[in-house]
């Protein structure tokens, strides 16, 4: 039968059939498949490596008869020159299902294995975390788009910090590799980027004041806010506010409320406790008890993930837009953390030990035999503290006083 627009027309199932294909006289490898359900595709069918091949190359509906008896010979053309069009279409598909996200875990898997815990959750936070918008990428297809990951890089930089983009830009240079070596990417992006300017430069940004001021009081009243008036507050790393849990929070305690982080969750891996300030213990205060899906408590204070907070890049974008044009320098998280051990140091008149415990340091008095006799948590001496630097801060913000020696009340 030749595969007329009429035939293909009036062509149906045979009674009682599910599937049939009509094969057309002219181009016999060229047909018409019928299936129960009414579904009508244009199909070419050759022999491969002995196996048969089938591929769909269209319904009726969308390709006229013209269009796909063209395709069929033209990939019959590639069949008699070696090639397998349905084996290649087959690993196209595979290839597209490769996502940055769906082989991580393998990689990840690996590096477990290969690295000390503390650096392995370095790159399993650069890959998690700052790499998220590669996640749904083709592993592959991102491999040739250096320019998406240059731009990313460079994004990660603003927000982060150049020493940030930097540890993130070795993190993807080493996941590409290892895609490259394991037949999954054929491309490291990585090698045609920038290394960034200033990295390993950034770590002496101490906040000025007036720039203090500006980005506090530009904060919204949402949990981005919230968290990083706790982080201005505590002095903790990121991860740790952004994740923090109820379960390390202790509003009640006699001796005064604190956080207790558990030694997984910090970078040194030693338990430490964060005594909480009142504004600090405000704002936890405020943040609401939500639920999980199946109705449970949440564990979880801030963020809608698994993991916590996690939108730190749009919401610092935002940020700085609010206040840009207020002479406020480029600045990253981690900057919190140095203005508060500069000040502490040399403007409130706090011993070098105490700064070091509420910064989590294990460098200086515990370093060595010291670290291995010396366990005090110097909660007390912690909590005053604080106490000062919260009042610190509350003078920059409301601009009350020069803030230099901040009293304590006993």
């Amino acid at each position: 039968m030749k595969l007329t627009t009429a035939t293909v027309r009036s062509l149906a199932l045979p009674p009682g059939a599910k599937d049939k294909t009509y094969f057309d006289d002219t181009l016999p490898a060229f047909g018409l498949r019928l299936r129960e359900g009414g579904s009508r595709n244009f199909v070419v069918q050759y022999d491969f490596g002995g196996k048969t091949r089938r591929m769909t190359l269209g319904s009726v509906a969308s390709l006229n008869l013209g269009k796909a008896r063209t395709m069929a010979k033209d990939l019959l053309a590639a069949v008699r020159l070696g090639g397998d069009p349905a084996g290649d279409k087959r690993e196209a598909r595979e290839r597209v299902a490769e996502t940055f996200q769906a082989l991580l875990g393998r990689y990840l898997d690996r590096k477990r294995a290969e690295l000390r815990p503390r650096s392995f959750r370095e790159v399993e936070r650069h890959l998690q975390v700052h790499a998220r918008p590669f996640h749904s990428r083709t592993a592959n297809a991102l491999a040739q788009d250096h320019r998406t990951v240059a731009a990313r890089l460079a994004q990660i930089a603003e927000t982060s910090g150049a020493t940030t983009a930097k540890h993130v830009r070795d993190s993807l240079s080493g996941y590409f590799g290892w895609l490259m070596r394991e037949g999954l990417a054929d491309a490291n992006p990585i090698a045609r980027t920038n290394k960034p300017v200033g990295a390993g430069r950034d770590r002496d940004h101490v906040i000025a004041d007036d720039e203090l001021r500006a980005i506090l009081t530009a904060l919204g009243d949402d949990q981005f806010g919230a968290i990083v008036w706790l982080l201005a507050l505590t002095g903790q790393r990121r991860s740790e506010i952004g994740s923090l849990r109820w379960s390390e929070v202790d509003l009640f305690r006699d001796a005064g409320p604190l956080i207790r982080l558990p030694g997984e969750r910090v970078k040194n891996g030693q338990p430490h406790s964060v005594p909480l300030s009142p504004p600090a213990l405000a704002i936890l205060k405020a943040q609401p008890r939500r639920l999980e899906a199946d109705g449970s408590p949440r564990d979880l204070i801030f963020g809608f993930g698994r993991g916590g907070f996690s939108d730190w890049s749009k919401a610092k974008i935002a940020l700085d837009q609010r206040i840009a044009g207020t002479g406020v320098r480029p600045w990253r998280f981690h900057d919190l953390r140095r203005t508060m051990s500069t000040v502490m140091h040399d403007r409130l008149g706090i011993m070098p030990h105490i700064v070091e415990a509420v910064l989590n340091h294990t460098g200086g008095h515990k370093r060595g035999v010291a670290g291995t006799y010396n366990r005090a948590s110097y909660d007390h001496e912690k909590r005053r503290a604080l106490g000062k630097w919260a009042e610190f801060l509350e003078t920059i913000v409301h601009d009350t006083q020069p803030a230099t020696v901040v009293s304590l009340h006993a």
